[in-house]
C-alpha cells in the first residue's frame, strides 16, 4: 500500500477554509457578494459577539430550487461560470465555488431560500461540513442563511481571533465597502440586536455623509473621466482631509472590492507634495473596463487583482488624480459646525495641525527674501491672489505716498538672476496709513503681521491667513528646483571664505552630493580629510548663516533620506528650503510680507508647503458674522 492517501472532503474544506475565510468578515464578505450576485436590492445583515457567534445575511434576490440549495455547499459548485472561458468575461463577484463550502465546514449553517415562483422555501441545516436536515418551510422570496458558532470544530483558529472590537471593525469596513460600491441597494446592519445603520437612499454623497460626517461630501472632488480603454469616476479628498490611517481608501474594479498596491500608489503619487509626510488621501474611485483586461483568480479571497496592462493602468489613474488635484484652491476655510453625538466624526484633529509652526532658530530677518517679479510668472488668473491684490490696490481716492525706506531692507533684485526669456519687472508702490497705531493699520488692506508668525491679510470674501515660514519655504523649494534644473547661477562668492570641520560621514554624503550642491549654489573645496572651505553659497542664504546652512543641509537631507525616502534631487530642495527659509518669530516689514505673497501665488502651488503641510487658511465674512452671533 502507498503512503499518499485523497483526503477526505470535510478535511479538505476544513483545510481551504484557511485561506478563504480568515476571519468572521471574511464570510461576511463573502454571503454579501452571493446576495448581490443574486440580484438582490434590499439586504441585512446581523451578527452576535462580532460575527463568532452569528452571522446571518437576508436579502430579496432570485433564491434557489431545492437542488441548488443542496448543490451549492458543494466545493467547486457555483451558477457563475461553466468554462474555463468565462473566467474572460466574468460579471459577477463570486465565481469559484469554494466559500459556501469553506464556511460549512468550520460552522453551523442554516439556509432558507425561496424563488418568487415556488411556494414553499427549500430549508438546509449542516453542521460542520454535514447534511443534517433538509426540508419545506415558509419564508419570503430570496434567501437567508445564518453561520452560526463560527470556527467551532477548529479550535486553534478560533482561539487566534481578535477581540470583539477589532473583529467588529473588519465587519464594519467590509459592509460600508460593500454600500459604497452598490449605492443601488438598501443596507441595513444589526449587532446584538442593535441597528447600526439602515440604508434606504440611493444618493452616494448622502451615503458619504453618513459615515463620515456631515458634509464630509462638500470637501471632495468628483470627477468622471474615460477613454477607450477604461472609465474611472469618483471622489478624491482635498488636502484638509488628509490622514494617517489607511482605512478610508475605496478603490471598486467593476464594482469589486479591490486592494492594489500599484494603483494606491499611482494614486498618491498624483498627490504629489499635497501630502503630508505618512499621510494617506481619502479616495473613492470606480474602475470600470473589460473583464479579460485583468484577472481577479490570483488568490481565493478574491481581493487581489492582476492587469492586463499594468504599466497603462497605472499611468491612467496618475494622469487622472493629477489632473483633478493640480491648480485647486486647497487653502482651508475655518468652519462653524454643530456639535455631533458621534465621536468619529469629530475631525478637530485635521486642523489642530494648521496652528502649529516651527520654532525659529535663527533671529532676526536678513537677506531672507531676494524678490524680482521675473524670477517666476506671477500667476494673475488664481482667483485666491487676485482677491489679494484687488484689496491691496488703492482705491481713486487714496493718496499715494512715497515708501519710506525700510530700516533695515532684505531684498536685493540682483541676488537671484533673471532667467532668459522672463517677462520685465515693474515697481511696486506701496501705500501707508498715515496714523501710526496698530488700529489703523489694521484699517488698510495691506498684511498685518500676527505674533510674527502668521501673516494676516483682507480679500474680497474676508481674512487670509498666511504661515510665514512655510511659505517662504515653498519659494524656496520651487527656486532650488528650478535652480539645479536650468543651471542657472544662483551662486554668491564669499569675501572671507568659511573652513568647517564635518564628521567622517558627513563628509561622504557632501561628495555624494557635490555636483547637485554647486548647481544650487555651493561653492566649497576640500581642505583636509574633515574639513571643507566654503567660499560661495546661494544668494538667499541668510548672512551669519554660511556655516550652519551646510551642516544643516546635511543634516535634513539624512533625516529625510531615512524617513521619505526621496529622490535626491528633491531630498536637496526641500532640505534646503526647510533650513534657510524665515522662521516663526522673525519679525517682517509690510514690504517683505507683500512681496512674500506675491512670490507665494507665483508658485506652482502655494497652498501646502513642499511636505504638505498648509500655507493658507482663509476666514469668510459669514464665518465672521457667525462667530459674533449676526444674523
Amino acid at each position: 500500500m502507498g503512503f499518499i492517501k485523497k483526503l477526505p472532503d470535510v478535511i479538505a474544506n476544513k483545510i481551504a477554509a484557511g485561506e478563504v475565510i480568515q476571519r468572521p468578515a471574511s464570510a461576511v464578505k463573502e454571503l454579501l457578494e452571493n446576495a448581490i450576485d443574486a440580484g438582490a436590492d434590499d439586504i441585512t445583515l446581523i451578527i452576535k459577539d462580532s460575527g463568532k457567534t452569528l452571522i446571518q445575511v437576508i436579502d430579496n434576490g432570485v433564491g434557489m430550487s431545492e437542488d441548488d440549495a443542496l448543490l451549492a455547499f458543494e466545493r467547486f459548485a457555483t451558477s457563475k461560470i461553466s468554462s474555463a472561458e468565462d473566467l474572460d468575461d466574468l460579471h459577477t463577484l463570486g465565481f469559484r465555488g469554494e466559500a459556501l463550502a469553506s464556511i460549512a465546514s468550520i460552522a453551523q449553517i442554516e439556509l432558507k431560500t425561496k424563488r418568487r415562483e415556488d411556494t414553499l422555501a427549500s430549508l438546509v441545516r449542516i453542521d460542520g461540513g454535514v447534511f443534517q436536515e433538509t426540508s419545506k418551510t415558509h419564508a419570503p422570496d430570496g434567501t437567508s442563511i445564518a453561520v452560526r458558532n463560527l470556527f467551532y470544530n477548529i479550535p486553534a483558529r478560533r482561539k487566534f481571533l481578535k477581540s470583539d472590537t477589532t473583529e467588529f471593525k473588519h465587519i464594519y469596513e467590509t459592509i460600508l465597502a460593500q454600500t459604497l460600491a452598490h449605492p443601488e441597494i438598501k443596507w441595513k446592519f444589526i449587532s446584538d440586536g442593535d441597528e447600526v445603520f439602515h440604508l434606504t437612499t440611493h444618493s452616494l454623497n448622502e451615503r458619504l455623509n453618513h459615515f463620515f460626517g456631515k458634509d464630509f461630501s462638500n470637501g471632495l472632488i468628483e470627477f468622471k473621466e474615460s477613454n477607450d480603454f477604461a472609465n474611472v469616476q469618483g471622489f478624491l479628498g482635498k488636502p484638509a482631509m488628509m490622514k494617517r490611517a489607511k482605512n478610508e481608501q475605496f478603490l471598486f474594479i467593476n464594482r469589486r472590492i479591490t486592494q492594489s498596491r500599484q494603483l494606491h500608489h499611482a494614486i498618491t503619487q498624483g498627490y504629489g507634495e499635497l501630502l503630508g509626510e505618512r499621510e494617506q488621501p481619502f479616495y473613492l474611485i470606480y474602475l470600470e473596463m473589460e473583464p479579460r483586461r485583468f484577472d481577479v483568480n490570483v488568490h481565493p479571497t478574491k481581493m487581489e487583482v492582476r492587469f492586463e496592462d499594468e504599466r497603462n493602468v497605472y499611468n491612467l489613474m496618475l494622469s487622472v488624480v493629477k489632473k483633478h488635484v493640480s491648480g485647486k484652491d486647497f487653502s482651508p476655510s475655518v468652519a462653524i459646525e454643530e456639535k455631533t453625538e458621534r465621536a468619529e466624526f469629530d475631525r478637530t484633529e485635521q486642523y489642530a495641525k494648521f496652528y502649529k509652526s516651527s520654532q525659529s532658530e535663527f533671529p532676526g530677518v536678513q537677506k531672507r527674501l531676494s524678490y524680482n517679479e521675473r524670477d517666476f510668472e506671477v500667476r494673475s488668473s488664481n482667483a485666491l491672489y487676485a482677491d489679494f491684490k484687488r484689496e491691496a490696490e488703492p482705491t481713486p481716492t487714496t493718496p499715494l505716498r512715497p515708501e519710506p525706506p525700510p530700516e533695515q531692507t532684505s531684498f536685493s533684485d540682483a541676488s537671484f538672476e533673471t532667467p532668459i526669456d522672463a517677462p520685465k519687472s515693474r515697481e511696486y508702490q506701496l501705500v501707508f496709513q498715515s496714523s501710526e497705531t496698530e488700529s489703523d493699520n489694521l484699517k488698510g488692506a495691506f498684511p498685518v503681521q500676527l505674533h510674527n508668525r502668521y501673516i494676516l491679510t483682507q480679500i474680497k470674501s474676508g481674512l487670509m491667513l498666511i504661515d510665514q515660514h512655510v511659505a517662504h519655504e515653498r519659494i524656496l523649494y520651487e527656486r532650488a528646483l528650478t535652480v539645479m534644473d536650468a543651471g542657472i547661477s544662483n551662486s554668491q562668492q564669499l569675501l572671507f571664505p568659511h573652513r568647517i570641520e564635518l564628521k567622517p560621514w558627513d563628509m561622504k554624503v557632501l561628495e555624494e552630493l557635490r555636483q547637485d550642491l554647486e548647481k544650487l549654489g555651493f561653492s566649497f573645496r576640500q581642505f583636509s580629510h574633515s574639513s571643507v572651505v566654503v567660499e560661495g553659497v546661494p544668494s538667499d542664504v541668510k548672512p551669519g548663516a554660511e556655516e550652519k546652512i551646510l551642516f544643516e543641509l546635511i543634516e535634513q537631507y539624512l533625516d529625510y533620506q531615512q524617513s521619505l525616502k526621496l529622490e535626491k534631487c528633491d531630498n536637496i530642495a526641500k532640505s534646503y528650503a526647510c533650513r534657510n527659509a524665515i522662521m516663526a518669530g522673525d519679525k517682517l516689514s509690510q514690504r517683505e510680507m507683500t512681496l512674500l505673497i506675491d512670490q507665494l501665488f507665483a508658485t506652482s502651488m502655494p497652498y501646502v508647503c513642499p511636505h504638505g503641510r498648509p500655507i493658507i487658511i482663509k476666514l469668510s465674512l459669514s464665518e465672521l458674522d457667525k462667530m459674533f452671533g449676526r444674523t
